[in-house]
């Protein structure tokens, strides 16, 4: 992860900041994850974070059901992350890359005249995020690889091992976790983890339950 600004607590980051909900999108701290930006209002706060803090909350609606006539009501946790790519793409699109910092807890939503959504959130109860690496040595990385084993196989998915074996024990549970295809559900419930150990815990019963269920389904009726 490569980031300018340091961020050893919460009293570093913003009390309020603009919220970007998306269901199914995953970022965890020292993450990198690529958005597509397109929508006025997020346009807008992409704008407007630039001249600021540069820091948005990543959080995914309750609902996958979007209702135009009103915002959706929000998870309780989210990840605020630093803007740490930007790019125009010539056709009112921004690409950008969010760097995970740490996760946060929504304490109320406030009123503004902005047209995307802010909040007033809380990164106490999630302090162990600004230290990276805690907790390595508590994750059973073998489990971990014989999973991501079977799943690639299971899914012809390409790998690339070499980058597998010399990734440290949080890069390689946090990336699995956020590319890993799986629901809005089962997203939040690594998102809210509370430690890497349990993240891959959670990340390998998951998968080992998709791996079931396909065995299953692809099972001939007798």
């Amino acid at each position: 992860m490569n980031i300018n600004k340091s961020y050893d607590g919460s009293d570093d980051l913003p009390k309020v900041i603009p919220i970007f909900p998306l269901s199914g999108a995953l970022l965890l701290p020292r993450g990198e994850l690529p958005l597509n930006i397109f929508e006025p209002r997020y346009l807008a706060m992409i704008e407007d974070v630039i001249k600021g803090h540069r820091v948005i909350g990543l959080i995914q609606p309750e609902s996958e059901v979007e209702d135009a006539e009103k915002s959706p009501a929000l998870q309780a946790v989210g990840c605020a992350g630093r803007l740490t790519q930007f790019a125009e793409t010539g056709d009112g699109r921004y690409l950008i890359t969010l760097t995970g910092i740490a996760r946060f807890r929504i304490l109320e939503e406030i009123a503004t005249v902005t047209p995307y959504r802010q909040c007033r959130v809380d990164f106490a109860p999630f302090d162990s995020d600004f230290t990276p690496r805690q907790g390595e040595d508590a994750v059973d990385r073998e489990s971990v690889l014989r999973t991501l084993r079977e799943f690639a196989e299971a899914n012809d998915v390409p790998v690339d091992w070499q980058s597998v074996r010399e990734a440290p024990n949080e890069a390689l549970v946090n990336a699995l976790s956020m590319m890993s295809p799986y629901g809005p559900r089962e997203k939040q419930a690594l998102l809210e983890a509370p430690s890497l150990k349990i993240r891959a815990e959670v990340l390998v019963a998951i998968t080992e339950f998709e791996l079931a269920r396909g065995r299953r389904d692809a099972t001939p009726l007798q």
